[in-house]
């Protein structure tokens, strides 16, 4: 695959899969209409009970009405998990890699299952008879970017590369909060909002411009709007993980019933929220593994569009050691839980994804961000744009500019290596256009850099444009060869801190044109 062409995205989606775990759970036949209710209101139901006329958020009693022969079941997360177990299973043994977003939907990188089986067409087809084995009917999708392939997947539709505005275009706007594993929970707002307006597409959604988008509706909107063009709502995540993050439990007696399990996933949870509050970044990504007395490894992968929060976080443990240690898997340990590890697998900014509360820390970093959307609305989505610590050799490959609301994620990482880059301090302000200087000796001669990479004498005197300045100081230089694998960009370069006199310092630096000035200290 090469550098521009997009990571295609695989989905598998159970309909109605909390409807068709509790009718399982019941040992109701498939054929009998069954509703999940949830505060008195439908939450899911099957396909018959839809063919009478019942429908999410129908209150219980209308429900019973259109249909009376309807069996009403209680919501219940972790019977679904514990249900759909098998399933995440199944799948991650014919396309290792599954991601589970919610019971009843997982997705997975294309790329590794399309090369083993051939063809998109073809690894669709293999999952869907895979799962068809357990009895359990899904559909697949594949596109470009995550949502697409969800939306692809409840149709069953493989999105060509490149098409996934085209695809999403003639949807109804309310397909944007069908999924709530990809919505805020504000989503169904907005797009009550977005059809009064007289928006009944996500096609006609999308032909508004990112700029309107951001300073007329709130942030969701925006990540809405992102996924109406098809464009990635959240890029993975280049954020480098800090160190002592995963949280571990020795389990003394193991865990062997859900109950036990569920209280030592919770305090496991909590400390886990201790130490990303402490590293100021929120988890997007959870890996929970699990390791039995007899040796045996578990693990699985939940995505969240949204950062997981310590009850979130509790609930998706619980949900999945549920699964492991009271479901119908075909992997089901053979003796009890010894060690319980939660790692974060993909971290984002905490400051950037959850807002201040009220009247606490964050108000003022609240008020600030809506006040740049709003500046954003009015010039455009690239008109506002923050920095972000990145890595790199000189002062201005340390920055990555990235508009406001995006996630902040550096081009490179700055934890690496980089031999080379300038020692600290860094200057307080980059040149984005080096402005030519002139640096002299005592004899007023210009002052060069060696082959061996010293200078050719003492700085003097430095001169830029028509004023000139006594050097009291310097330091340096730093050689160092740029670009040096790119022949059409390589160079030799050397940066120089000089000191002026009326401590003012610069970061100067040296090429085959001459000196320039690429940095300001304060």
């Amino acid at each position: 695959m090469s550098a521009r062409e997009p990571a295609r995205v695989l989905a598998l989606w159970c309909p109605d899969w909390p409807a068709v775990a509790a009718a399982a759970a019941t040992d109701l036949p498939a054929t009998e209409p069954v509703a999940v209710v949830s505060a008195n209101r439908v939450v899911a139901c099957s396909a018959t009970a839809r063919a009478a006329g019942v429908r999410r958020g129908l209150r219980r009693r209308e429900a019973q009405a259109r249909c009376p022969e309807l069996f009403v079941l209680q919501s219940d997360p972790s019977r679904d998990a514990r249900l759909f177990e098998p399933v995440v299973e199944t799948v991650d043994a014919t396309a290792p890699g599954v991601e589970v977003l919610r019971p009843g939907l997982v997705v997975l990188a294309a790329r590794g299952v399309v090369r083993w089986f051939g063809s998109e067409e073809a690894a669709a087809e293999r999952l869907v008879d895979e799962v068809a084995a357990l009895g359990v009917e899904c559909q697949v999708g594949v596109a470009d970017e995550l949502s697409t392939a969800v939306f692809a997947a409840r149709r069953g539709t493989l999105v060509p590369s490149g098409r996934g505005s085209e695809f999403l275009a003639p949807l109804p706007i309310s397909e944007l909060a069908v999924e709530p594993s990809l919505a805020a929970p504000e989503r169904e707002e907005l797009v009550d909002l977005l059809r009064r307006l007289g928006l009944r597409t996500i096609g006609a959604f999308a032909a508004l411009s990112p700029g309107d988008v951001a300073s007329r509706f709130g942030t969701d909107a925006v990540a809405a709007h992102r996924t109406a063009r098809g464009h990635p709502e959240r890029p993975p995540s280049g954020r480098a993980l800090p160190p002592d993050l995963t949280v571990e439990q020795r389990c003394d007696p193991p865990l062997e019933r859900v109950d036990t399990a569920a209280f030592a996933g919770r305090a496991l949870a909590e400390l886990l929220h201790v130490r990303l509050a402490a590293a100021g970044v929120a988890c997007t990504r959870l890996l929970v593994a699990a390791r039995t007395g007899n040796g045996e490894e578990l693990a699985r992968t939940w995505r969240c569009a949204e950062p997981l929060t310590p009850d979130g976080t509790a609930d998706r443990v619980r949900w999945q050691l549920d699964g492991w240690l009271t479901g119908r898997s075909r992997d089901r340990p053979t003796a009890g839980i010894e060690v319980l590890r939660l790692e974060p697998v993909e971290v984002v900014s905490a400051g950037a994804l959850q807002p201040g509360l009220w009247g606490g820390v964050g108000d003022e970093d609240e008020r600030a961000r809506r006040a740049l959307v709003r500046v954003q609305g009015l010039l455009g989505g690239e008109a506002v744009l923050v920095g972000v610590l990145s890595g790199g050799r000189s002062p201005a490959e340390r920055i990555t500019l990235v508009p406001v609301g995006d996630e902040q994620i550096p081009a490179s990482d700055p934890e690496a290596p980089w031999p080379g880059r300038l020692p600290p301090p860094a200057p307080a302000m980059v040149l984005t256009a080096p402005p030519p200087i002139t640096l002299l000796d005592d004899a007023g001669a210009e002052v060069a850099v060696t082959e061996r990479g010293l200078l050719s004498a003492a700085p003097a005197h430095l001169r830029w444009g028509s004023r000139g300045w006594p050097v009291v100081g310097w330091a340096g230089p730093w050689p160092v060869d740029e670009y040096w694998w790119d022949p059409a960009q390589a160079r030799a370069v050397a940066r120089l801190q000089v000191l002026l006199d009326g401590s003012r310092a610069l970061l100067v630096i040296h090429t085959a044109d001459g000196w320039k000035v690429e940095g300001v200290y304060d």
